[in-house]
């Protein structure tokens, strides 16, 4: 069974064929890093022009290098959101539309839900497990009980922990995206130079990133000739150290031991090195995607849209993109 996924819910178009869930085909990422990049940051409206001159291009070299024709296709998987609305419209209206000329069914995918879902394409962790989704726009832990059962137990309450990065690595005087410049720059600095606040709310096991970020700002700005290499070490450590610490307490808190790890926060190698050995200690198996399914792609929303399609989970030609959608035990 091949499911062509489509996914535009950011800055990148990305299209993918994946048979039975599992087996990538092909997966086809066209970047627009190089258009942003000059501006420090995704531009809504470039990003939306640029899918609209990309999706079909994409969607053309995912099906070629799968080897497969529409007629070969089960059914469409597209991003519903949540995301940009102008970018999320140009890969719902397109999936759409070839839905509809093509005869072929269609189904809707919460962008969270595919990266909770890339990890299938490698390995198929056992239910119960607890998911942390780390992006640019999303910071999120939810326990998921099987396909479609999803619980948030926390999340952040400003800034998602790859946004934080972003503007770190802009205040820091470097470009977009910041996440992959951070994490190099930190490789040659020391983590332990300076003492950034590490932020756990209580009663509740929601995170906050604002604070640190603005503790990098306040620094910079006191001690303008600090090596660069320090302060994003020492950013990082803070990132990493909140983000484990509370992934542990969750864990032990609902007593599950697997731990899944995605989104494009998750392809930070500090990040992976440190979250292997903490969580071995703490008696926790984590499973990691491949680099290349970590940040967004169409493979992950294939691979989840395959688990839609089995279970009749079909959508119909009224839907429309949702730019804040929650994942939950309705959203499945």
């Amino acid at each position: 069974m091949l499911i062509l996924g489509i996914d535009t819910s950011c800055d990148d178009t990305a299209a993918a064929v994946v048979e039975d869930g599992k087996n990538m085909l092909s997966n086809i990422v066209s970047s627009q890093n190089e258009i942003h990049s000059k501006y420090g940051g995704i531009v809504p409206e470039l990003a939306s022009r640029r899918h609209i001159e990309m999706i079909i291009p994409v969607v053309h070299e995912a099906m070629r290098k799968a080897g497969a024709g529409f007629n070969d296709i089960s059914a469409i998987a597209v991003s519903r959101g949540p995301g940009l609305i102008g970018s999320l419209l140009v890969g719902v209206c397109f999936a759409k539309a070839l839905s509809f000329t093509r005869n072929i069914p269609l189904v809707a995918i919460n962008h969270l839900e595919g990266h909770i879902y890339s990890i299938f394409l490698e390995v198929k962790p056992k239910y119960p497990f607890l998911a942390l989704v780390v992006s640019g726009g999303h910071t999120s832990f939810y326990r998921v009980d099987g396909f479609g059962l999803y619980s948030e137990l926390g999340r952040t309450r400003d800034d998602a922990a790859g946004e934080a990065f972003d503007k770190v690595a802009k205040l820091l005087g470097f470009g977009y995206p910041g996440g992959p410049i951070i994490d190099a720059l930190a490789a040659k600095g020391n983590a332990g130079a300076i003492a950034f606040p590490r932020t756990f709310l209580k009663e509740s096991f929601d995170v906050s990133f604002s604070g640190l970020k603005t503790a990098v700002l306040n620094y910079t700005k006191k001690y303008p000739e600090s090596k660069k290499e320090d302060i994003a070490a020492s950013f990082q450590s803070a990132v990493i150290e909140i983000l484990i610490k509370r992934t542990i307490d969750i864990a032990r808190s609902i007593n599950v031991k697997n731990i899944v790890l995605s989104g494009g926060v998750a392809a930070n190698s500090a990040l992976r090195k440190q979250i292997k050995e903490k969580f071995l200690e703490a008696g926790l198996e984590v499973y990691l995607p491949s680099l290349d399914l970590c940040t967004d792609n169409a493979a992950m929303i294939a691979a989840t849209g395959y688990y839609h399609f089995i279970n009749n989970k079909i959508a119909d030609y009224t839907l429309n993109p949702k730019a804040y959608l929650t994942l939950g035990a309705a959203d499945g």
